[in-house]
């Protein structure tokens, strides 16, 4: 059995960082440590913060061993992913251009199709979730792209909406009757 004692010092210190820490697995650590300075048994302490015994005394053992620092939590290198940032531009390009300026006969890119041309077109094997992250990351939308193109012909605009105008106007005073067939 593994015995804790702490400093006034050092139980206030671990104290205050239960009470600030928003990680809850963090919490649950200095809570053991502050359990087993009170003289509570390892299985108890387990119990009450609902992990097993053996977890209770790897984390005591850390701490023995190198204080507050042996209990953080240290999480490992994340895993790079397939799709190299520099690819971007490429793909808003093919978005904005949509599937027939890439060659395809296709109305709308989903990300499954993304993926697929990406592998035509690169050789970059990816799943449609992955596309969708990284499309997201990059603020891409295959489906509703909101990109801003340029504006038609305003005079032709305005003309338009001077004939549906007119067009309104003139119906106003019309009834129309349907016969039944």
């Amino acid at each position: 059995m593994r015995r804790i004692r702490l400093t006034a010092t050092e139980q206030g210190h671990l104290e205050q960082l239960c009470k600030t820490t928003n990680d809850r697995r963090l919490r649950d650590r200095y809570q053991a440590i502050l359990m087993a300075h009170r003289g509570r048994k390892r299985k108890t302490s387990a119990q009450d913060l609902g992990v097993h015994r053996t977890t209770v005394r790897l984390w005591l053992k850390q701490y023995d061993e190198q204080g507050v620092e042996g209990v953080q939590i240290h999480w490992g290198p994340r895993p790079r992913g397939r799709m190299p940032e520099t690819l971007a531009p490429t793909i808003q390009e093919w978005v904005k251009a949509g599937p027939q300026g890439c060659g395809l006969d296709r109305a709308n890119w989903t990300y499954e199709e993304l993926a697929t041309y990406l592998y035509q077109a690169t050789g970059i094997a990816v799943k449609r979730t992955a596309m969708r992250v990284f499309c997201q990351r990059h603020d891409i939308r295959p489906y509703r792209p909101t990109y801003r193109y340029l504006r038609g012909n305003p005079e032709k605009q305005q003309a338009a909406r001077e004939d549906l105008t007119a067009l309104k106007k003139s119906l106003r005073g019309t009834v129309r009757v349907v016969e039944p067939r």
